[in-house]
């Protein structure tokens, strides 16, 4: 039985990967922050085993992967907020950096003495930037333009020269994916909730920055199975992980009201500059014909269909 090891698997995106995984008959292991976010929270599969840690304390996190003995590391943990990375710069170089250069080092020292293990990073679009090219793909230029885009390219980076170096490493590029599980934080969860509220009477307005900003937003599990299949794949490669669509906030805040049957948002959503970020990208878009062809994956639910799903969590 191959045993995983995923760190941030009480996320949204960790929490669909620890479903995928066990389903896939896998041994599942989790490492969950000391202090933070609380496992019991999420829909974990009892079958899940749990590791307490902090990936800022690398000896803490190279002690656990040494400990279990993963055949493969999937990193899903990171400060994961574009805005919040602005405000936290070194603490998001910390953990979306320096914190994979001590896992990568972990599992080449598995390697080293004689255990074949495997890494999965969970990389970012914001790696692109403002991209020339549009939609990007494995070969576009790395470019970022926050602090979030660059500590994902510093690790996007130093997995390529790893798998240069002999081990089993593999970037997964993942653009926006979303589901009921997203965080209130991250402003496609704002939206959703915010519909339902205003169509209950609970809420007055709502308050975004851009919104002509476009993102490539996809269904949260179809990108846990992209990871899945990379993990379980005996290929080493960069994959992008992307629906091929791209589609504007206030195409998002049109879908989402539409659901709860407002057609017409005039004095319910404002954009606010205090709300819009000093660098964002104006549209990332992503092809995802290299791991079409070469895993046989593909998105099962359209731009429509995802608003929808989170909307009626909402509700």
């Amino acid at each position: 039985m191959l045993r995983a090891l995923v760190t941030g698997v009480a996320g949204q995106t960790g929490s669909y990967l620890a479903e995928n995984l066990v389903a896939r008959g896998l041994e599942v292991h989790g490492v969950v922050r000391d202090g933070g976010e609380d496992a019991s929270a999420v829909e974990l599969p009892p079958e899940v085993v749990l590791h307490r840690g902090d990936l800022t304390d690398l000896a803490g996190m190279r002690s656990t992967v040494l400990e279990v003995r993963p055949d493969v590391v999937v990193n899903l943990a990171a400060l994961s907020s574009v805005a919040a990375s602005w405000r936290l710069p070194v603490e998001t170089a910390q953990l979306n950096g320096a914190a994979v250069a001590a896992l990568l080092a972990a599992v080449a020292e598995l390697r080293d003495g004689g255990h074949d293990a495997a890494f999965v990073q969970a990389s970012s679009a914001e790696i692109f930037g403002q991209a020339a090219v549009s939609p990007q793909d494995e070969t576009t230029p790395i470019a970022p333009v926050n602090p979030y885009g660059a500590s994902k390219a510093y690790a996007h980076l130093l997995v390529g020269a790893y798998r240069a170096a002999g081990l089993r490493a593999c970037s997964v590029v993942l653009y926006n994916h979303e589901s009921p599980r997203r965080p209130e934080q991250f402003v496609t969860r704002k939206i959703t909730a915010a519909a339902a509220r205003i169509a209950r009477g609970e809420q007055s307005e709502l308050v975004l920055g851009d919104l002509t900003v476009r993102r490539d937003w996809g269904w949260a599990p179809d990108y846990a199975e992209a990871l899945a299949l990379v993990a379980t794949s005996d290929t080493a490669d960069d994959y992008v992980v992307a629906t091929g669509e791209s589609h504007s906030i206030q195409d998002f805040v049109d879908a989402a009201f539409a659901r709860v049957g407002i057609s017409d948002t005039s004095g319910l959503v404002r954009s606010d500059a205090e709300f819009v970020r000093p660098t964002d990208a104006t549209e990332l878009r992503g092809d995802a014909s290299k791991i079409r062809a070469a895993l046989g994956w593909a998105p099962t639910r359209s731009f429509t269909e995802v608003v929808e799903a989170m909307v009626d969590a909402d509700r």
